[in-house]
Protein backbone atom coordinates (compact mmCIF):
# COMPACT_ATOMS: atom_id res chain seq x y z
CA UNK A 1 0.00 0.00 0.00
CA UNK A 2 0.96 3.71 -0.09
CA UNK A 3 2.99 6.17 2.22
CA UNK A 4 0.55 8.87 3.04
CA UNK A 5 1.53 12.07 5.25
CA UNK A 6 -1.56 13.70 6.62
CA UNK A 7 -0.72 17.54 7.01
CA UNK A 8 -3.63 18.79 9.16
CA UNK A 9 -4.04 21.11 12.10
CA UNK A 10 -7.42 19.96 13.38
CA UNK A 11 -6.35 16.82 15.61
CA UNK A 12 -9.56 15.51 15.22
CA UNK A 13 -9.77 15.36 11.15
CA UNK A 14 -6.28 14.32 11.29
CA UNK A 15 -7.23 11.19 13.76
CA UNK A 16 -10.00 10.46 11.30
CA UNK A 17 -7.90 10.31 8.36
CA UNK A 18 -5.44 8.47 9.84
CA UNK A 19 -7.36 5.87 11.25
CA UNK A 20 -9.25 5.32 7.71
CA UNK A 21 -6.12 5.15 5.82
CA UNK A 22 -4.54 2.56 7.98
CA UNK A 23 -7.75 0.18 7.94
CA UNK A 24 -7.09 0.11 4.59
CA UNK A 25 -3.31 -1.01 4.91
CA UNK A 26 -1.50 3.08 4.21
CA UNK A 27 1.51 3.94 6.23
CA UNK A 28 0.14 6.91 7.49
CA UNK A 29 2.34 9.83 8.92
CA UNK A 30 0.92 13.03 10.62
CA UNK A 31 1.98 16.67 10.74
CA UNK A 32 0.37 19.19 12.36
CA UNK A 33 2.36 22.55 10.95
CA UNK A 34 4.45 22.93 7.33
CA UNK A 35 7.46 22.61 10.10
CA UNK A 36 6.78 19.33 11.22
CA UNK A 37 5.91 18.17 7.94
CA UNK A 38 9.36 19.45 6.36
CA UNK A 39 10.58 17.53 8.85
CA UNK A 40 9.38 14.44 8.15
CA UNK A 41 9.43 15.18 3.93
CA UNK A 42 12.99 15.69 4.93
CA UNK A 43 13.52 12.38 6.88
CA UNK A 44 11.45 10.15 4.22
CA UNK A 45 13.19 7.19 3.05
CA UNK A 46 11.21 6.22 0.67
CA UNK A 47 9.81 9.45 -0.59
CA UNK A 48 5.68 9.74 0.26
CA UNK A 49 3.95 8.58 -2.35
CA UNK A 50 0.90 10.88 -1.21
CA UNK A 51 -0.12 13.82 1.09
CA UNK A 52 -2.95 15.06 2.05
CA UNK A 53 -2.43 18.85 2.68
CA UNK A 54 -4.21 21.19 4.43
CA UNK A 55 -3.85 24.87 3.26
CA UNK A 56 -5.03 27.01 6.76
CA UNK A 57 -2.03 25.70 8.73
CA UNK A 58 -0.75 27.39 12.06
CA UNK A 59 2.78 28.39 11.14
CA UNK A 60 2.60 28.87 7.57
CA UNK A 61 0.43 28.24 4.77
CA UNK A 62 0.55 24.98 2.76
CA UNK A 63 1.04 26.58 -0.35
CA UNK A 64 4.61 27.31 0.87
CA UNK A 65 5.37 23.69 2.00
CA UNK A 66 4.35 22.48 -1.57
CA UNK A 67 6.40 25.65 -3.16
CA UNK A 68 9.15 24.29 -1.07
CA UNK A 69 8.52 20.81 -2.00
CA UNK A 70 7.86 21.50 -5.87
CA UNK A 71 11.06 23.43 -5.77
CA UNK A 72 13.58 20.43 -4.13
CA UNK A 73 12.26 17.63 -6.05
CA UNK A 74 12.89 19.76 -9.15
CA UNK A 75 16.82 20.28 -8.54
CA UNK A 76 16.77 16.51 -7.30
CA UNK A 77 15.02 16.27 -11.34
CA UNK A 78 12.07 13.93 -9.48
CA UNK A 79 8.57 13.95 -10.07
CA UNK A 80 6.19 16.39 -7.64
CA UNK A 81 4.49 14.31 -5.12
CA UNK A 82 0.98 13.56 -5.25
CA UNK A 83 -0.75 16.17 -3.50
CA UNK A 84 -4.64 16.66 -2.58
CA UNK A 85 -5.34 19.38 -1.27
CA UNK A 86 -7.68 19.20 1.36
CA UNK A 87 -9.29 22.50 2.23
CA UNK A 88 -12.11 24.41 4.54
CA UNK A 89 -11.69 27.39 1.72
CA UNK A 90 -12.06 26.41 -2.18
CA UNK A 91 -8.53 27.92 -3.81
CA UNK A 92 -8.31 30.06 -6.92
CA UNK A 93 -8.16 29.36 -10.33
CA UNK A 94 -4.81 30.48 -10.57
CA UNK A 95 -3.70 29.05 -7.20
CA UNK A 96 -4.49 25.31 -8.77
CA UNK A 97 -2.70 26.19 -11.84
CA UNK A 98 0.19 27.46 -10.15
CA UNK A 99 0.89 23.87 -7.91
CA UNK A 100 -0.74 22.06 -9.60
CA UNK A 101 -2.43 19.88 -7.14
CA UNK A 102 -3.92 16.27 -8.10
CA UNK A 103 -6.94 16.75 -6.54
CA UNK A 104 -8.99 19.51 -3.84
CA UNK A 105 -11.24 18.31 -1.71
CA UNK A 106 -13.37 20.94 0.53
CA UNK A 107 -14.29 20.55 3.74
CA UNK A 108 -16.35 19.31 5.06
CA UNK A 109 -16.95 16.17 3.02
CA UNK A 110 -17.91 12.44 3.76
CA UNK A 111 -14.93 10.09 4.54
CA UNK A 112 -15.96 7.90 2.05
CA UNK A 113 -15.33 10.49 -0.75
CA UNK A 114 -11.59 11.15 0.31
CA UNK A 115 -10.96 7.55 0.43
CA UNK A 116 -12.57 7.22 -3.12
CA UNK A 117 -10.88 10.19 -4.29
CA UNK A 118 -6.99 8.50 -2.72
CA UNK A 119 -7.20 5.31 -4.46
CA UNK A 120 -8.44 7.51 -8.12
CA UNK A 121 -5.12 9.46 -7.28
CA UNK A 122 -2.75 6.43 -6.30
CA UNK A 123 -3.98 4.42 -9.22
CA UNK A 124 -3.68 7.30 -11.71
CA UNK A 125 -0.93 7.01 -14.48
CA UNK A 126 -0.40 10.88 -14.65
CA UNK A 127 -1.30 13.57 -12.25
CA UNK A 128 -4.11 15.87 -13.57
CA UNK A 129 -5.91 18.40 -11.00
CA UNK A 130 -9.52 16.61 -10.31
CA UNK A 131 -12.58 19.12 -10.77
CA UNK A 132 -13.08 20.08 -7.49
CA UNK A 133 -14.32 16.30 -6.51
CA UNK A 134 -18.12 17.19 -7.41
CA UNK A 135 -18.23 13.45 -9.22
CA UNK A 136 -17.50 11.84 -6.32
CA UNK A 137 -19.96 12.37 -4.18
CA UNK A 138 -22.23 9.88 -6.25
Amino acid sequence: MAKILVVEDEQSLERIFTLNLARRGHSVAEAGSVADAEALIMAADPPFDLVLLDINLPDRPGWDLLRDWHARVQRQNRPPPRVIIVTAVRPTPERIQMFAPDAVLVKPFPIDVLLRLIDRVLNATQPEVSALTEDLYG
